[in-house]
């Protein structure tokens, strides 16, 4: 697996996962007052099967979470299969549903 640097853009509303300082995949969330809301992933095909994509939703949620100022929440499929994947954080996320 290729060393991945995961980095959050408030500006662009989203975390990047960078493998040698190329973009190799994001995943866009939407903030609120009392959320953040993970709404879609997207893997440069090139990087697909590397744990690019894993190694993005384990960066963004650890990030996510440990900010504890909102709750997290997960509606993008992806990110959701990686939960389910990884039951650990599915007690520390909120539900998908309502604020």
């Amino acid at each position: 697996m290729p060393e991945v640097e995961v980095t959050r853009d408030d500006e662009r509303s989203c975390y990047e996962a960078r493998v040698a300082g190329r973009v190799a995949g994001f995943t866009e969330f939407v903030l609120t007052a009392h959320a953040i809301t993970f709404v879609h992933t997207e893997v440069d095909p090139a990087f697909e099967g590397q744990g690019v994509g894993s190694a993005l939703a384990k960066g963004a949620l650890d990030d996510a979470l440990r900010r504890g100022d909102r709750r997290v929440k997960v509606v993008c499929p992806f990110l959701r299969a990686w939960v389910a994947r990884h039951p650990d954080y599915e007690r520390r996320l909120a539900p998908a549903g309502g604020h």
